[in-house]
């Protein structure tokens, strides 16, 4: 069984950064894509950032936000920079074993989540 587990959420100010990690665990195999979602209270679950044979950014993080993997550590990492309040949320990560490169910003195409880790941003 797979298990992804997020760590280094926390609370910071407007203009801080903080570093997601997502380690995977269990069966070993090699997942297609791997990326992040980020849900904010009442709102729906919003794509964040994916890593496969490229990366891929909402535009919304984009120039502030970094996605890279390390696949010998089976870790994903999220580098968030600058961050504002309307980061705030809880992050989940997310990984497919097959997706297509249309499906990459869809929740509904990752087999596979953490927990989540809340983020908050002060103003």
């Amino acid at each position: 069984q797979v298990q992804l587990v997020e760590s280094g959420g926390g609370l910071v100010q407007a203009g801080d950064s903080l570093r997601l990690s997502c380690t995977g665990s269990g069966r070993t195999f090699s997942y297609n894509a791997m990326a992040w979602f980020r849900q904010a209270p009442g709102k729906e679950r919003d794509f964040v950032a994916a890593v496969a044979w490229s990366t891929y950014y909402a535009d919304s993080v984009k120039g502030r936000f970094t996605i890279s993997r390390d696949n010998a550590k089976n870790t994903l990492y999220l580098q968030m920079n600058t961050l504002k309040p309307e980061d705030t949320a809880v992050y989940y990560c997310a990984a497919a074993t097959f997706i297509s490169m249309i499906n990459i910003r869809k929740g509904s195409a990752y087999g596979y989540w953490g927990q989540g880790t809340q983020v908050t941003v002060s103003s």
